[in-house]
C-alpha cells in the first residue's frame, strides 16, 4: 500500500505540512503581536494592547522618507523591467537566432549570481564611471535582479498564446505593431501585470544591493536594518514592517489570483475554439 494514501500516511503528511506552515509563519505572527504590544522593548511579557507604534511611525520623518524612496525606486524598477521583459520574452519564444541559449543564460544569470558579488560589482562600476550613488543607481541594480523573474513570468503565458492569432491578424492587413497591440498584448496582460507587481515587490524588499549603491538616501529595508541596533526604536519599525508585509502579501496574492483566472479563461477559449 502506498503510505501517502493510507490513513496513517495522510496524518503524517498533514502533521509535516502543519509543522512547515508553523515554521514559516510563526515569526510573522509574532511580529504582528509585538506591533500591538504596549512595551518599549520588543520582549515579553505582554503589557497591553496599543496602536501607538502605528501612530509613531506616521510621525517619523526619516522612516516615511525611506518608504518614499523605496516606493519610487520600486516603481521605476517595475516599469523598466516590464518594458524589457516583454520584448525579451517575445524574442525567446517567437524567434530563432544564433546563440539563443547563450542569450537566455545571460538574461537568467542574475538568479544564480550572489547579490553581494553583484552589489560590489555595481559599486566598482559606478565609481569607475563617475556616477554618483543615488536612488537611480539602486534602481539599475534592482532592474537587473528583477528582470529574470519578469521573464520567467511572461514566457509561460506567451507560450500558451497561439502564434497563429498574430499570423491571422497580419493576413488581414495588420502590421506587426498592430497585431501585437490588438492581439498579443491583451492576452499577455495578466502576465505583464504579475511581472510588474513581482518586480515592484522584489525591488521594495531588496537590501543587499541597495546597501552598496544607496548613497545618502536609504531605502526602507536599509532604514530597518540600521534601527535593529537601537532596541527602543524597533516598535515603530515593526509596525510599519507589518503594514508593508500585509500590503505586499495582498498585492502578490491578488496578482496570482488574477493570472490564474486569466489562464482559465484562455484555456476555456482555446477549448471552445478547438471544439468548433
Amino acid at each position: 500500500m502506498n503510505p501517502a494514501v493510507s490513513r496513517g500516511g495522510r496524518r503524517a503528511l498533514t502533521a509535516i505540512f502543519a509543522a512547515l506552515l508553523l515554521f514559516l509563519y510563526a515569526p510573522i505572527a509574532i511580529l504582528i503581536v509585538f506591533s500591538f504590544n504596549d512595551r518599549q522593548l520588543v520582549s515579553f511579557p505582554w503589557e497591553g494592547f496599543t496602536i501607538r507604534w502605528y501612530q509613531a511611525f506616521l510621525r517619523n520623518e526619516a522612516l516615511l522618507t525611506s518608504l518614499r524612496v523605496s516606493a519610487q525606486v520600486a516603481l521605476v524598477t517595475a516599469i523598466v523591467t516590464v518594458a524589457l521583459a516583454v520584448p525579451a520574452s517575445i524574442a525567446l519564444v517567437r524567434r530563432r537566432f544564433f546563440g539563443k541559449g547563450l542569450v537566455t543564460g545571460a538574461l537568467l544569470a542574475p538568479l544564480v549570481i550572489p547579490l553581494v558579488v553583484f552589489g560590489i560589482s555595481l559599486l566598482v562600476l559606478f565609481n569607475a564611471a563617475g556616477i554618483p550613488l543615488s536612488p537611480l543607481t539602486i534602481a539599475v541594480g534592482h532592474i537587473v535582479v528583477a528582470l529574470p523573474f519578469a521573464i520567467l513570468t511572461v514566457v509561460p503565458r506567451l507560450e500558451r498564446i497561439p502564434a497563429a492569432l498574430e499570423e491571422a491578424a497580419r493576413d488581414l492587413g495588420a502590421n506587426g505593431a498592430t497585431a501585437f497591440r490588438t492581439i498579443t498584448l491583451p492576452l499577455l496582460a495578466p502576465a505583464v501585470l504579475s511581472a510588474f507587481l513581482i518586480s515592484f515587490v522584489i525591488s521594495f524588499d531588496e537590501v543587499v544591493i541597495a546597501s552598496f549603491v544607496a548613497g545618502d538616501e536609504p531605502t526602507f529595508p536599509l532604514y530597518v536594518f540600521s534601527q535593529i541596533r537601537l532596541p527602543r526604536q524597533l516598535p515603530p519599525v515593526i509596525a510599519v514592517a507589518v503594514v508593508v508585509m500585509l500590503v505586499s502579501a495582498i498585492v502578490s496574492a491578488g496578482s496570482e489570483i488574477g493570472r490564474w483566472v486569466a489562464d482559465r479563461r484562455l484555456e476555456a477559449g482555446a477549448g471552445t475554439g478547438g471544439a468548433r
